[in-house]
Formats: structure tokens, sequence, C-alpha cells
């Protein structure tokens, strides 16, 4: 009966279950919310950390960003409207807030602003086109780079507040980065916006590994922005962690692999609470001959909606690609819908794709109660292991990978 009122309330549109609750959020005023960065922003003045509160340094450090640590490869950090930078010690990173790049180097707004992302691609692009946002610019130049990640943080203080942020990230040729981004608001806060614009430029022969981390109160909204740009020879990896999920997050960041033997490969791994609606994706071209690309999600329901989907676009000689979405339903309500699709647009396209939707198998979990751990030990460690934390995530502090694996203790606490 409850599983019969849940289809009754919810709308198949393309395939997909989603609420009407949902429908009606997505439809909420951009106004509803206190917009902190208007005409003028992005004011550069916030100087060192020690003017955050203790509680607003918790959050960050939850999403990796530790204030208290001296980051040797760099750091950018936007609480509310003001900026602060420390700069690289390595030679040939650079970092900048976004309009202070703007302002001083023409080639930003030529040849990088608004290149990979359409400016009215939708209502929240525009919402960012249309205003002076914070954010940062990114830049490695010609051969130099690190494998130490250079952290970001933006942080969001005010209740009802809104943030809308352009991230620009460049690496010239044979440039390598390992950018952190945490994405957060103070922990007492339950409602607000985020709309950020990510754009990603991978020239040849270089790696860009990006990882994202994300944590909110119940009541945000969240909509991420992205794509990504890869030249000949070049690498893009990019790993996406909801620590805690906003009420409604909806994503799918678009990548162009355009030189022959480019690659990219997305990792998504979130939970979904009840009353929460996650839509993840990723849409790949593979428009360089021999290109690669993989994507990987993994979603963990207790009871909200999980929509998956992951496009690979095959349109080169020689390209390889796969997809698998798979999801860990642990609640008699919710709905996961796995979409993974391909698309081939050459006869000598060859890509695969698998979908996966489930519960924890009782039988695991009794054979590790048997080795001494306790049933909620037990589904965590499954739990955690289904979300691929460990792999693919190197250089990163111990906070940070505590932080993550929260992901999988929420499952013991139910």
């Amino acid at each position: 009966m409850q599983r019969q009122k849940q289809l009754d309330h919810g709308k198949l549109i393309g395939g997909k279950i989603v609420s009407e609750a949902y429908d009606a959020l997505d439809t909420q005023h951009l106004g509803d919310f206190r917009f902190s960065l208007r005409r003028g922003g992005d004011k550069v003045g916030l100087g060192s950390p020690d003017h955050l509160e203790d509680h607003e340094k918790a959050s960050l450090l939850s999403v990796g960003i530790n204030l208290d640590n001296q980051p040797r490869a760099g750091r950018f950090l936007l609480h509310d409207r003001s900026s602060m930078v420390l700069p690289s010690f390595i030679e040939g990173i650079e970092i900048f807030p976004i309009q202070t790049a703007l302002a001083q180097f023409p080639e930003v707004r030529r040849d990088y602003y608004f290149k990979a992302v359409g400016q009215k691609q939708d209502r929240y692009t525009k919402a960012v086109a249309d205003t002076q946002t914070g954010g940062y610019f990114i830049r490695v130049r010609k051969g130099a780079g690190t494998d130490i990640p250079v952290e970001a943080g933006l942080f969001m203080p005010d209740e009802m507040g809104a943030m809308r942020v352009h991230n620009i990230v460049v690496l010239e040729e044979g440039a390598r980065l390992h950018l952190v981004t945490g994405c957060t608001a103070g922990r007492h806060l339950r409602s607000g916006l985020h709309v950020a614009v990510s754009e990603h430029f991978v020239a040849k022969d270089a790696s860009f590994t990006n990882t994202m981390i994300h944590r909110w109160g119940p009541e945000f909204i969240v909509r991420p922005r992205g794509a990504t740009v890869v030249a000949s020879n070049g690498t893009y990896a990019e790993n996406y962690y909801s620590v805690q999920p906003p009420k409604s997050i909806e994503t799918n960041p678009v990548t162009y692999l355009k030189g022959r033997n480019a690659s990219a490969r997305y990792t998504a791994g979130l939970i979904c609470l009840p009353g929460t609606h996650c839509e993840i994706g990723s849409t790949i071209y593979l428009e360089g001959e021999s290109s690669s690309a993989e994507i990987a999600a993994r979603a963990v329901n207790h009871g909200g909606t999980v929509i998956q989907k992951g496009l690979l676009v095959g349109a080169a000689e020689g390209v390889r690609a796969h997809v698998d979405c798979s999801g860990l339903m642990l609640s008699d309500t919710g709905v996961i819908e796995a979409v993974p699709g391909l698309r081939a647009m050459h006869p000598e396209a060859k890509m695969s794709h698998e979908a996966a939707i489930g519960k924890i198998d009782t039988g695991a979990v009794n054979y590790l109660r048997a080795k001494g751990l306790t049933e909620m030990q037990a589904v965590s460690l499954i739990v955690r292991g289904f979300l691929n934390i460990d792999s693919e995530i190197i250089g990163l502090n111990t906070e940070l990978e505590r932080a993550i694996r929260e992901m999988a203790s929420i499952t013991s606490h139910d």
C-alpha cells in the first residue's frame, strides 16, 4: 500500500519517477534566497582564516579543507562574498579570484569564460552569467604541476542564503594538477541555494584530477553546472562525493574528449536520505580518435529518490568506453533509477554499459559478524566497499578520508 501510494504521487517523465514535491522545488523562484554575491561581488578581504569561527572551520574540515594547515600547493577560500588566496609554492601554479583574473588577464574572458558551458544553458547558468560572481581561476603553466592537492573551499554562512560561483581551471601542455574542492555551509543551517558553473580546459599531454566533496543542510538546493575540454593525450578524472546530501541536487557535467588518445573517468558516490532528491549524471563525448572513457556511479538510498545517469557518445574511430550505474536500496520506501546510455556515431566505436540495483546480502553481513564485527560495523564496511571510497583518491589528508567514510557510517545508524 505504501509503495502504491508513492507511485501514485509520482509522475513518469522521460522514463523516470519524479515526485510532485520535486517539481515544485525546481520551479522555486531564485529570489526566494538572499544572494550574497550581487553586482560588484568577489570582494577580496577575508585575510587570514583566523577570522573564521571555530564551527565554520569545522564545517570546512568535514569537506577536506583544513585551515589549520599550510597547504604547500596553494589554497582558495570563498566565505560569503570574501575571497582569500594562499599562493602555491610550486612555480607555474597560479590561483586568483575569478573577478581578479578577468580584470588582469584578457585571455581569460576571450578563451575560457563561458566557452565550455553556455551562458543560457538554463536559468542557473544565466543567473551566474548575469552577476559578477565569486569563484576561482587556477592555471598551471606548461610543464608545471604537482601531485600534492591544491585546495578550494566554498562556504555559505547564512540561513536561506545563496551563492553563485564561477570556477575556471586551465592546464597548459604537459601540466599536472590535483584539485580538491570542498563545498559546504554552517552546520546549524538548514536552507540555502548553491549554484556553481565550472569550466576546465586540459591541454595536450596534461593531467587533471578533480575531487569534489559536498556537505549540505537538509533543505539546501544545489545546482552545479560543469564542462571539461580535453586535448590529445590529456587525461581528466573527476571524483564526486556527497558526504551529507541536500534536499535536492541535480547535476550532469559534460566532457568533450577532443584529441587523439584523450581520456576521462567519472566516479560518483552519494547517500540519499528520506525526502531528498539526488539526480547525478555525466555525459562524455568521445570525439578524438582512440579516446577512452569510464563512468562509475554508486548510490546508497535510505528512502529518497536517486536518478543515476551516464551517457557515452562514441563519435570517432577506435574509441572505448564503459558506464556502470549501481545502487543499494536500504529502505522499503524511495526510488533508484539507473539510466546508463550509449550512443554510437562511428562504426568502430566500442562501448558497454551495466546497471545493478539491490539490497545488502544478509549472508555477507552474517559472515562479517562471525568474524567479530557487530551488525552495524558489518553493514558500514559493506557500504564502504560498495562506494569504492579508497580507489582513485591519492594525496588526501586524514581529515578528508574520515569525512568521506561518514557516508558509510550513516548507514550503520539507521
